[in-house]
């Protein structure tokens, strides 16, 4: 690139480093900046030659938006912003102009390995007065850089596929994580690229939608922490700690040129949905990687500070509900617009699918961080034009004391973190749940029918990525974190788990095998559940985290998938899969609205039925663990195009085998048997057709910690 360019005046809009067919346009917002620099340079290597052009602020400036057009460059071309204006932290000012910053709307970073966040810092570490004391020192060269990114793709046709979320299986997963692990055998082991040699995978499975752990920029060398066992120093390796909100992660990609991440993660999303596998983006809209008062300054605190974060009544400090040192103003018009942009990107130009929101509940603080009755960000996410079919998840909840589940409005589904809750409690054997586990395979009416949504609007899991794996939580009753270096004190203590008599893996083949059947009874209970059922991924064949509930920092085998467990565990991952397909070709787990234990069909059958073990009224104040329910199938009841089978479910999670008295199937059908969680792998689920005929028999054994599945025809 010759440095003898001109530079014209540009416009404000859009946001962002905009390519045409002639140069690229610049534009960058900040209210505050008495100036802002651009910085140009030759090339993506280190050291290159860089130009500074300081906009005028007569014409390059339209507003609170600085711009410029510069005439003669290309895509691949690497770029920083400057901006000088009151340094005041206790007024919330903290401009630094020897600071190097990202542009929020950048599409791509390059240079992110050789990143250092102590050299973005903008105050003297040794000054006395910390954050108040002011940094004249260059960190240019240390810093990544911004990309201009031609969006121009071969999508081949493609679309998002917005399937209907009760007709969803999602899966999570973590790109890296997935095919890092030798036995992954793949030819792009963690990135986007071996996540598309794992489709055969995800296709047998069976699943309909992959969750997928931040993949916007962050950087992963942030921690300081040092693993006390290997001496090694730990990094990010979940990801929750964004810099470039519009960035696909560059080490995610095997393309490692400038840019070369936008391609390869939209080549991802086209080769997912030919497939028919959706994409749905984990994003943290909560807070930045800028930490608080004591963190870097590489973009939003350098750009304008007080408008991007909630601050405290002291300006000097960040109100920190995200747990992760500063909470991102989600309700300030300029923040709530740049996620609007942000979302509308990945949809448009990227393809995916939907949004899993993490820690969903800040984005409904004002700027004061109150929690506002009716949010502007969320109505506007939900009722956004471009986003109408996409999904939208919230976590509903954040660390600053907010509990939100099912008091999110509209279209929005949630994590329903009562449903992993009491189905850990009943299969663990905890008495008096019976009306708990009874409610969450119903849909949990008691969240979500209040504001007249939808049994689907709830996110049902037993596991994810935060917390102890399936194979553990039948493993261990405490976490053994010891290895993230904060003597075993981080992660949560209350895992609602048990070990069957052995911390740890066992030798002892009893024990082993009722982990075994207790797995089977967490997936069948996710899948006959109404909701929308989340997988985590790895636990269709038994992966292990060794006890660490909170592997936020294990880039390596604690966290990585050992596929060489899916043939050890085979019979796990067939009766997984199984589970998936009995869902997805029954309606009756997929209902659009909530049972009513009334008729509605004209066949003297309730739409759901709750029985005892002798086939009598269930007591739901009883501390016995046997229940069982009748659902009918007809089309009426559950809504659908065909009639259903009916379907009589049998759950026992005592101590002791228990018979149950079955009620006769409708219209002179028999029943047959589809599951029983505890016989052995191929008999404990049955694939289409090869149910096994009761014979009219209406006496059935449910041995203890199980369950049974009948259909009738």
């Amino acid at each position: 690139m010759a440095f003898d360019f001109t530079v014209e005046e540009g416009k404000p809009l859009p946001l962002g480093a905009a390519l045409t067919a002639d140069g690229v346009n610049f534009s960058v917002f900040s209210r505050h900046a008495l100036r802002v620099t651009l910085i140009l340079f030759e090339n993506a290597c280190p050291g290159a030659a860089r130009r500074e052009i300081t906009l005028d602020s007569r014409k390059n400036r339209t507003g609170d938006v600085w711009h410029c057009y510069i005439p003669g460059i290309g895509a691949g071309v690497c770029y920083l912003y400057r901006a000088d204006g009151p340094f005041q932290p206790e007024k919330g000012m903290r401009f630094n102009p020897n600071r190097a910053l990202l542009d929020p709307y950048a599409k791509a970073l390059n240079g992110v390995d050789r990143w250092d966040f102590s050299g973005a810092l903008a105050y003297n570490t040794s000054d006395p007065q910390k954050d108040l004391s002011f940094n004249v020192g260059d960190n240019t060269d240390s810093s990544p850089r911004c990309v201009v990114v031609d969006n121009s793709f071969d999508w081949q046709g493609d679309r998002p596929l917005n399937y209907p979320l009760r007709y969803s299986v999602i899966y999570e997963t973590h790109v890296r994580g997935l095919t890092m692990h030798p036995s992954a055998e793949t030819k792009h082991p963690g990135t986007y690229l071996g996540l598309v040699e794992k489709i055969p995978h995800f296709k047998d499975l069976g699943i309909t939608s992959l969750e997928l752990l931040p993949i916007h920029e962050f950087y992963e060398n942030e921690l300081s922490t040092i693993n006390p066992r290997t001496g090694k120093r730990l990094k990010n390796y979940w990801g929750y700690s964004t810099a470039a909100f519009f960035a696909p992660k560059v080490s995610y990609a095997f393309d490692k040129s400038p840019g070369g991440q936008v391609n390869e993660f939209k080549t991802m999303v086209r080769e997912l949905h030919k497939a028919g596998i959706e994409v749905i983006l984990d994003v943290v809209f909560n807070h930045t990687a800028e930490g608080n008062e004591l963190g870097p300054t590489f973009s939003f605190r350098g750009l304008d500070n007080s408008i991007y974060y909630i601050l405290s009544d002291n300006r000097r400090y960040y109100q920190n509900y995200s747990g992760c040192g500063n909470t991102v103003n989600c309700n300030n018009p300029v923040m709530r617009g740049m996620i609007i942009d942000c979302l509308n990107y990945w949809v448009v130009e990227m393809h995916v699918d939907g949004f899993r929101f993490d820690l969903g509940s800040i984005l409904g603080r004002d700027q004061k961080g109150r929690l506002m009755e009716t949010p502007p960000m969320l109505e506007k996410i939900a009722e956004e034009p471009v986003l109408r079919h996409t999904k939208i998840i919230a976590e509903a909840w954040d660390a600053g004391g907010a509990y939100q589940v099912g008091w999110f409005p509209g279209r929005w589904a949630e994590w329903n973190d009562r449903f992993r809750d009491d189905v850990r409690k009943y299969w663990r054997g905890d008495p008096g749940t019976v009306r708990d586990i009874a409610t969450r395979l119903s849909g949990s009416s008691d969240i979500f029918l209040r504001d007249g949504r939808k049994p689907f609007h709830s996110i049902n899991f037993f596991t994810c990525h935060d917390g102890f794996t399936l194979k553990d939580l039948v493993s261990y009753n405490s976490k053994h974190n010891e290895e993230n270096g904060e003597e075993n004190r981080d992660g949560g203590n209350d895992n609602l788990s048990f070990n069957y008599g052995f911390e740890g893996p066992s030798q002892n083949p009893a024990i082993e095998t009722i982990r075994q059947q207790q797995m089977k009874n967490f997936i069948a209970s996710l899948m006959i559940s109404q909701g929308t059922p989340m997988l985590l991924g790895g636990d269709e064949f038994a992966r292990t985290q060794k006890g660490n509930n909170n592997a936020y920092c294990q880039d390596n085998e604690i966290s990585w998938f050992d596929w060489n467990l899916k043939n050890q565990n085979h019979g796990l991952y067939r009766f997984t899969k199984e589970m998936i397909a009995f869902r997805r070709r029954h309606h009756g787990f997929m209902r659009p609205e909530f049972y009513t234990g009334r008729e509605g069909s004209y066949n003297a059958l309730p739409d759901i039925t709750w029985f005892d073990e002798k086939g009598g009224v269930l007591d739901w104040s009883g501390k016995n663990l046997c229940l069982a329910l009748r659902m009918d199938g007809t089309k009426a009841e559950i809504l659908a195009d065909r009639d259903d089978n009916d379907f009589y479910i049998m759950l026992n999670s005592g101590l002791e085998d228990c018979v149950f008295h079955v009620c006769p199937a409708h219209n002179g059908k028999n029943w047959f048997r589809a599951v029983d969680t505890a016989l052995t792998s191929p008999e404990d689920i049955s694939s289409l057709g090869s149910e096994q005929d009761l014979g009219g028999l209406l006496i059935y054994t449910v041995r203890r910690r199980s369950i049974v599945i009948l259909l009738s025809k």
